[in-house]
Order: C-alpha cells, then sequence, then structure tokens
C-alpha cells in the first residue's frame, strides 16, 4: 500500500543499515546473493536439513519451467505468464459472493457491495473441503484438519512423517482480504458527498469467504451457508489481554464492529483464518482539528487530521477523531482478526496478545513442545519484526482448556546485532523498563509500537510477509526505504530504494529468545539481469525448497508487478508471471495437491481504464472499461507441481 508514505518512528533506536555494514561488507553480499546465504550462513549441517524438505527434496533441478523473460515492447495492459503454465481468471472485485447475488455494476451501490466481492484482493487462503476423516499434515510446512489418535511426534514436539492429502484439490472455503480501494476507483468521486457513498467503500473493504469449486475444468464460486462478507461495520469481538479494558471502550458506548485495511495473513492447525488490519489509521480524520491534539500514541501511529482522504469523518461519527464521544475507536483496529471460514454465523475475534501495530501478515509455524509461533512485520519504514509464542501446546490450549493459543503466550520484538545475532525481546509489563512506562499489559500491548522503541527493537525498512520454511528458517521481505540517510549511496540499504530479503533462525526450534540472522538477497543485486525485480512483498516457502516472491513497487528493466521462484539450494530465479501496468501482485494459497496456485492483482492499472481494462484481456486500453481487482488461478499445463 503506497499511500501511507509517514515515517512515524522517532525512538532514535539503532537503524539497521549501521548493523548490516558492520556485519558484512556491501561487496560480500553483492557477491554472494542467493548463494551466500545458503552457504554461509549456516553450518553445513543446517544447510544439508534445508534440502530434507517433506522428507527429501526432489532430486535435480526444482525448476524446469520456461520463465517470463525481460519485456520486449509488449502490451503493459496484459498479463505475461511462463510459456509452460495457464491461468484463469476468478471472482473480481464487484462478483458476487453467491451466484444468485447481485451482478457486477458500476459504480456499486451499498445494496449491491455487500453482497459482492470486495476490492483490493491481498492475502487469501484456501480451506479444502475434507473428503475423508484423514487429514494432510506436513510437519514442517503446513496443516489442515486437527489432531488425530496414533499420531507420533519427535522430541521436539513435531508430528513425524508426512500424511496424504485428504482435503479436497477442487473444492473448498477461500478466504481473501480486501485491503484498500481508493475513492476515485471505488465509486469514481475524490470524496464521499453522503453516507451512501461511505457505506460503498466501507463494504468494499474488509474480507470476503467464498465457496469455489472447479466444475468442468472451470473454477468458479457455488451456494454455501458460510459464504459471506465481513466489512467496516461488521460486529467483532475482542480476546486476549486487552478485551474488555477501557483501552477499547468508547463513552458513546458504540459496540465494536469492523475490519479494515486487510493486508496479508495466516492460517492456524485448527482450520481457521488470521486477516491482518495494516494501515487502518488513515481511515480516521478530525472534522474539528482545533479540538483535536494528537495524543504521543496517536502520533507514533500515523493518526492526521486528513487520514488519507477517504472522508469516512465526515459522514460516519465513529471516524471522527474530533469527537469526544468515540474516544479511543482507534484503538479497536490494528490487530490480528481470526475468522471460522466453515461457520457463516461465527463472529470474528480480534486476538489483542498478539499486538497492535500495522500487521502485514502472520506466519504461523508450530515449534517446541507443540507451542504455536507467529512472526509479524509492522509494515512501515523504520518499524519492526515481531514473533508471538504461545504459552503451552497449543493441542491443549484449544482442545482440553477450549481456549485460544492466541490469547496465551508472549509477544516479542527483535533486535538485530552487528555479528549475525539477535534477541528477542519480550513485550511484558514484567519488564522494568515497560512497568515504568505503562500502567498494564493491555497498554503495552494496545501502543505495542511504543513498547518496542523503549526496548531498543531495530527499526527496518518495511517489514511486509514472512514465511517459516519447513527447515525452520524464517523469510522476511523489506520492501524499500528510500528515506533512510544512515549510509551513504553506496550503500544499497542506505538509501534502500529496492528493498530485500531477510532470513534467521531461532533457537529452540522456533520458540528460544536468540537467533542468527543474515541477508538473503538485495534486489537492486538482480537489475539489468532476466531475474530482476524490486521491492518484494509477498513471500512463501514450499516444501521442496522452492520460495515464492511477490513484488509491490516500481519494478526496473521495464517490468510490470510480479511472481518470481527462487530455488533456495541454487540461487536461481525464474519469473512465473508478470501483472499489468499500476498493479500489485500479492496473496497466494494452493490446493493441498499443489498443482492449483492462486494469486492475486491488485489495483490494476491504480483504477486508469486508460492503462488496463484488467480483467477484459484489452491489449490497447479502451479508456472505458474499469479494471478491477481479480484473482488469478494459476496451473501447469502438465498438471505438475505448482513452480516446478
Amino acid at each position: 500500500m503506497s499511500h501511507d508514505d509517514i515515517v512515524s518512528n522517532p525512538s532514535g533506536n539503532r537503524p539497521f543499515a549501521d548493523i548490516l555494514k558492520e556485519h558484512q561488507t556491501r561487496r560480500d553480499v553483492l557477491a554472494g546473493g542467493i548463494g551466500l546465504a545458503t552457504t554461509a550462513f549456516f553450518a553445513p549441517s543446517i544447510v544439508q536439513a534445508s534440502n530434507d524438505y517433506n522428507g527429501g527434496a526432489p532430486e535435480g533441478p526444482l525448476m524446469n519451467f520456461t520463465p517470463v523473460p525481460l519485456p520486449q515492447g509488449e502490451s503493459r495492459a496484459v498479463p505475461r505468464i511462463s510459456e509452460d503454465y495457464q491461468f484463469e481468471v476468478l471472482i473480481p472485485w464487484g462478483d458476487p459472493i453467491s451466484p444468485d447475488g447481485p451482478a457486477y455494476s458500476y459504480p456499486p451501490t451499498p445494496e449491491n457491495q455487500i453482497q459482492q466481492i470486495g476490492i483490493g484482493h491481498d492475502g487469501m487462503w484456501f480451506f479444502p473441503k475434507q473428503t475423508s476423516d484423514e487429514y494432510y499434515y506436513n510437519a514442517r510446512w503446513g496443516f489442515y484438519g486437527g489432531p488425530k489418535d496414533g499420531d507420533e511426534y519427535d522430541a521436539n514436539g513435531f508430528r513425524t512423517g508426512n500424511f496424504r492429502v485428504s482435503g479436497s484439490s477442487t473444492e473448498g472455503m477461500l478466504a481473501i482480504n480486501h485491503e484498500f480501494g481508493r475513492n476515485t476507483h471505488v465509486y469514481g468521486k475524490s470524496a464521499p458527498e453522503n453516507i451512501n457513498d461511505v457505506l460503498v467503500s466501507q463494504f468494499a473493504h474488509g474480507v470476503s469467504i467464498v465457496g469455489i469449486k472447479k466444475i468442468d475444468g472451470k473454477w468458479q464460486t457455488y451456494e454455501c451457508d458460510a459464504a459471506r462478507r465481513i466489512h467496516v461495520n461488521t460486529p467483532v469481538k475482542f480476546s486476549g489481554p486487552a478485551a474488555g479494558t477501557r483501552l477499547l471502550e468508547t463513552p458513546a458506548g458504540n459496540a465494536p464492529l469492523g475490519t479494515v485495511n486487510n493486508c496479508s495473513n495466516g492460517y492456524t492447525p485448527w482450520g481457521t483464518y488470521l486477516t491482518c488490519e495494516e494501515n487502518f489509521n488513515g481511515y480516521f480524520g478530525a472534522t474539528n482539528p482545533e479540538n483535536w491534539e494528537p495524543t504521543e500514541a496517536q502520533e507514533r501511529y500515523g493518526f492526521t487530521e486528513n487520514g488519507f482522504g477517504y472522508g469516512w469523518e465526515d459522514f460516519d461519527p465513529r471516524f471522527d477523531l474530533s469527537l469526544d464521544d468515540f474516544k479511543n475507536e482507534e484503538n479497536r483496529f490494528g490487530w490480528v482478526v481470526e475468522i471460522d471460514p466453515n461457520d457463516g454465523r461465527q463472529i470474528p475475534v480480534k486476538r489483542t496478545a498478539l499486538g497492535r501495530f500495522k500487521h502485514e501478515g502472520v506466519a504461523l509455524g508450530v515449534g517446541a513442545g507443540n507451542r504455536v509461533v507467529c512472526y509479524m512485520g509492522d509494515d512501515q519504514r523504520f518499524d519492526y519484526i515481531y514473533k508471538f509464542v504461545s504459552a503451552a501446546d497449543w493441542r491443549y490450549l484449544y482442545y482440553d482448556r477450549g481456549a485460544s493459543p492466541l490469547d496465551w503466550g508472549s509477544l516479542y520484538v527483535a533486535r538485530f546485532d552487528s555479528d549475525g545475532t539477535g534477541e528477542w525481546m519480550e513485550l511484558t509489563i514484567d519488564n522494568p523498563v515497560l512497568k515504568a512506562r505503562f500502567k498494564n499489559q493491555a497498554e503495552v500491548l494496545t501502543y505495542a509500537r511504543l513498547a518496542a522503541d523503549a526496548l531498543g527493537a531495530t527499526p527496518m525498512d518495511r517489514p511486509e510477509w514472512t514465511t517459516i520454511a519447513p527447515n525452520g528458517d524464517v523469510y522476511c521481505t523489506l520492501t524499500n526505504n528510500s528515506r533512510r540517510e544512515v549510509a551513504d549511496a553506496a550503500n544499497p540499504l542506505a538509501p534502500n530504494a529496492d528493498g530485500h530479503i531477510i532470513r534467521f533462525r531461532d533457537s529452540n526450534n522456533l520458540t528460544g529468545t536468540f537467533f542468527n540472522w543474515d541477508i538473503f538477497i538485495i534486489s537492486e543485486t538482480t537489475h539489468g539481469t532476466p531475474e530482476s525485480f524490486s521491492d518484494p512483498d509477498g513471500i512463501w516457502a514450499d516444501p521442496d525448497g522452492r520460495l515464492f516472491i511477490q513484488t509491490d513497487g516500481g519494478q526496473k528493466d521495464g517490468l510490470n508487478n510480479q511472481i518470481l521462484v527462487a530455488d533456495t539450494r541454487t540461487g536461481e530465479i525464474r519469473r512465473l508471471l508478470e501483472g499489468v501496468a499500476g498493479d500489485e501482485i500479492t496473496g497466494l494459497t494452493l490446493t493441498p495437491d499443489r498443482r492449483t496456485l492462486f494469486i492475486n492483482t491488485q489495483h490494476p492499472g491504480n483504477g486508469n481504464p486508460n492503462l488496463t481494462n484488467f480483467p477484459v484481456l484489452n491489449e490497447v486500453p479502451d479508456g472505458e472499461t474499469i479494471p478491477r481487482d481479480a484473482t488469478f488461478v494459476i496451473t501447469r499445463k502438465d498438471g505438475g507441481v505448482i513452480g516446478s
């Protein structure tokens, strides 16, 4: 999301560029690229372990598809995909959630938009229909369904072995985020003129839960009870340490409603979806600036008089910072929200133990003692990387105690040290530094950014998606930071115009408080080559050693945003798909058999029909047909594993 371009971290904590400069020179990084990270970062035994994904990685090259070449004057209005792959388009913005719902029309009405797919397609996950009592589980990658009698575990609490795929690869529920849509794109005006305009915008944000299945070889939606829209006015509830505290109550006493700016995502071993609220500050404004002086916390979270210009505050008092009756309404946003994709009656739950900041996404793994571990980036220049570790075995908490593993545990923030090590510092009121600053744990979590500042966390260059590889490596994309001034232009991270990917490994099987780190790749090193990319954003590690990288920003070498596949063993990168002008390529989920990939194009053409008419595939745009966010359904023509 590009329109939050403000730096709101005044902490003065030691910049990451300083630390990197001490740890390894620019020459070291550029000379090594991915190969450096793979062969020099970890001990040989650990590198070997990374090749043992899924009970042994495939022999030979991980990728044998023809990459999309650098453009040679082709149209920027239509996507390009590898000649070994094909795509179809699914659920564009404005299509009905259920087949019998209102068809797309422009501009939408509130009555229609509330029943239609939202705009700003972003993170998502496919929850397959279960086809038997068995389930699929990869001990180091992902999970579907719950535990089963007879499971075996290793000394670290991991299930051993790989179970057969039982979830359907042709039918299930797709949960998809809708990050944002500007007024000019959503309803063709720069600012709302009435409450109906605001409602159209609010109903276009949030999350869609939709049933999809493959019928006669083509994916489409189908009627199901669980399909629904979750938007800015949907009832929600809170859980965890901040729930029920004054921090989440308003003088008006209005009930908590809604989720907004839903960026990336996560999923749990108990079968639920996690959606993450990112740039929530931009939807608030002050109609009477003389009656509003931002607090320290509001400044730290980027609240301003005009927000991002949505104008909701003009017609919806919840979003007016100058109204005393709605004090603390802003504290109700900035959380990770849990949704049951198979229960249309469930009230979404905001899990406060995971902290309040601009959540890009959450990568959830199972670590030592079967504890749930969540890695999260705070997507703003000079902000931080966080980790949550559940207090106990998630099965004990969830099945035996009836408690959410996401309500009981510890939240940490990362400090990266010069010698290639780092520490996870707990955000707890028991720390004297925080006890002197905050009244209780609820305040620590609600103002997690301020707490992280106080502990001396390392400011990063826009931490975005995280992913946990099957061998325990954690990757985090750092999209860019052109405002970094700590080092000179020769240091690619100061300024860091094109971003990089960092990799680290925690002690004690994900759950420890110490880690080793190194740079996986710096985007600048790829420019001028067939592997060129900038501004890494989405990221996902598959069971075999492939890393899928998605981009959001100004690509070099004539490219639009794209998705690439990297072989973490060899460092090879191949481009799988290039999007259309003005879009972002984001969101990533696969069917259990890994033969179908779903990804998204967000804000194609930035809403301008002179740049593209996607999903209408006009190589020369007609200047009239409004482009629509949509989902790509990608398969290999030979039916093989995606990325191979």
